[in-house]
């Protein structure tokens, strides 16, 4: 918090958002990565959070990249990555998309439908390719997939089939079990279905498969991602033998596991508004921001109240000109502190832009509200709706 507080002091007079971005908190999670699923090689989501010093900060820690477009492969390779590290993890792409995954040597992707297929066999028949199964369970997880990507069981053997007869390589399997997924045994289930595509796969006489790809969902909570790492290695375990392990390559794509906890959102309360027992406060950041995506009951849980005061009896004018002198902090349980019905809008004339409802202390305009673990798909979900934007400026800390 001491960083949060360093770095509200030196924008006390713009009074913009921003964001603070723990870098060291980057490593220590691939450390975490790395001790729990030694055996999976991850792919980082780039669409979950794009940021060039998170990029890079993975570059260094020996990641790969999960890329679903032609400019996220082109911002992975401006960083001096290997196009063998990168996984085009779309299962529908653009032609010109394809096209140039082919020139720049991005070799590795997924697909799910026999037009798919016809398109990679036109533009990239060198491509290696993974088939996306639908997940067979995605019950836990917050924002699932399967309603948009993955082959059904019954659609596998004829997508097979057909890669077969187009001349393509089909490596292995991929799937999903969605994003947010507090279901463990997701993983299991997926990895035994998995498991099935590689029999139809050598039933049909196609190349061994050797690539197992388990996507995303993780949680970085050391709680949550040890049992989701325990049934990872156990489904692989009690799935391939150990003759099969041996030339196995498991990968994964976790997106959110990585880049929600290192960023920290400091947003300013721009606007008050008291109608008798009701408080309404307006803050720089909201919908059209960094809140699309963020659920209202997580953001109220995560929330800080940093109110700034002045020790003397200096009028607003000095505190605005001076360093600041005396912090109060109030967290969701506003230690004892009396709570009004509360609601925090976000900076547009839109009155769908409502960030969060709830009990909150009294709080003023020019205090800070601080939104921990924003960096999962905030900053990358933003636009310019009434010329706001998501924050734009970047603490870098280690």
């Amino acid at each position: 918090m001491q960083k949060i507080i360093s770095s509200i002091k030196k924008l006390q007079q713009i009074e913009e958002a921003f964001y603070v971005l723990d870098l060291g908190l980057v490593s220590n999670l691939m450390e975490t990565w790395k001790r729990n699923l030694p055996m999976v090689q991850p792919f980082y989501a780039v669409k979950c959070n794009p940021h060039p010093d998170l990029l890079a900060t993975l570059v260094a820690q020996g990641s790969s990249f999960d890329c679903a477009s032609a400019s996220e492969i082109e911002s992975i390779l401006a960083l001096g990555v290997s196009p063998d590290r990168i996984i085009y993890a779309n299962p529908c792409k653009a032609s010109s998309h394809i096209k140039y995954a082919a020139e720049v040597g991005v070799n590795l992707t997924t697909f799910d439908s026999v037009d798919e297929v016809e398109k990679i066999g036109k533009w990239h028949p060198k491509c290696s390719l993974l088939i996306r199964i639908k997940a067979p369970d995605e019950s836990g997880s917050q924002w699932p997939l399967g309603s948009k990507f993955g082959a059904l069981p019954e659609e596998v053997s004829p997508l097979l089939q057909a890669a077969q007869t187009a001349g393509l390589k089909v490596s292995g399997v991929s799937f999903h079990i969605g994003s947010r997924s507090h279901n463990f045994q997701a993983y299991k289930k997926a990895i035994e279905a998995a498991k099935v595509v590689f029999q139809e796969a050598a039933g049909l006489c196609m190349p061994p498969m050797h690539v197992l790809n388990i996507g995303g969902g993780f949680l970085s909570e050391p709680s949550f991602f040890e049992a989701a790492a325990a049934a990872v290695k156990t489904a692989v375990e009690t799935n391939f033998s150990e003759e099969e392990r041996r030339s196995l390559t498991v990968i994964a794509e976790p997106g959110r596991f990585f880049a929600e906890t290192p960023f920290t959102l400091a947003t300013n309360i721009i606007g008050k508004r008291v109608r008798g027992e009701l408080r309404q406060y307006w803050i720089n950041e909201g919908f059209y921001g960094s809140m699309r995506l963020a659920e209202p009951k997580t953001l109220l849980e995560s929330f800080i109240a940093l109110k700034f005061m002045s020790k003397s009896n200096n009028s607003d004018d000095d505190i605005d000109k001076n360093p600041v002198l005396v912090l109060m902090v109030c967290d969701k349980d506003s230690g004892g502190a009396r709570t009004y019905s509360s609601t925090v809008f976000g900076p547009t004339c839109d009155s769908g832009d409502k960030v969060l409802e709830g009990e909150l202390p009294e709080l003023e305009v020019n205090n800070w509200l601080v939104f921990r673990n924003m960096g999962a798909y905030t900053s990358a979900c933003s636009n310019n709706f009434n010329g706001f934007g998501s924050a734009k400026i970047t603490y870098l800390t280690n």
